[in-house]
């Protein structure tokens, strides 16, 4: 499969770092500029660092990169994490950015497309576009991490996200502990 991760400015670039390491071959990154300054401060990565986890990285402004196409193929597509602003362009239709044109290049041709949103409380808004891209077949899987598998690090408390958008990709992983 080809895969297209987005990661965005909200907190939590550790999920899509995480999900970079865990993905099989065959992917590739935009990452947004507030996406790279929350990197450093969140991580102390610098963006170069996390382009090297992907097989081809593209800058969130350039429009003319191939991801932009719908005759590019990717198979699924997913932003992690995805800033609830981003999510808003996305429900609204808003192709500004790279990242916002190819998850409407998802939305179009038909592909998988999942949101990992990372923001607490959350707004009336910001639940009604959720729904919207629901109700289009956008897997929204916020970063709520599962405690029954008893976490003993944030590490692991990622993996267990991580572990749930790997599953919903159909990759096989053992990121958590499932309930028996």
């Amino acid at each position: 499969m080809r895969y297209l991760v987005g990661i965005t400015g909200a907190s939590g670039v550790a999920y899509g770092v995480r999900l970079l390491k865990a993905l099989p071959h065959d992917k590739a990154l935009v990452v947004s500029e507030t996406a790279g300054d929350i990197l450093r401060y969140e991580t102390g990565l610098e963006p170069k660092e996390l382009e090297s986890l992907a097989d081809k990285a593209y800058s969130d402004s350039d429009l003319f990169a191939p991801v932009a196409s719908g005759s590019y193929r990717f198979d699924a597509m997913i932003v992690c994490p995805c800033s609830e602003s981003t999510l808003a362009k996305i429900a609204s239709g808003i192709a500004d950015t790279l990242i916002t044109r190819a998850a409407a290049v998802a939305l179009k041709e038909g592909r998988k497309l999942i949101l990992v949103p990372r923001e607490a409380p959350v707004s009336a808004i910001m639940l009604e576009n959720e729904l919207k891209l629901a109700r289009l077949g956008v897997v929204i899987l916020p970063a709520s991490p599962g405690f029954y598998p008893k976490p003993e690090s944030v590490e692991d408390m990622i993996d267990f996200v991580v572990g749930k958008v790997l599953d919903r990709l159909g990759v096989e992983n053992d990121l958590y502990r499932r309930w028996k």
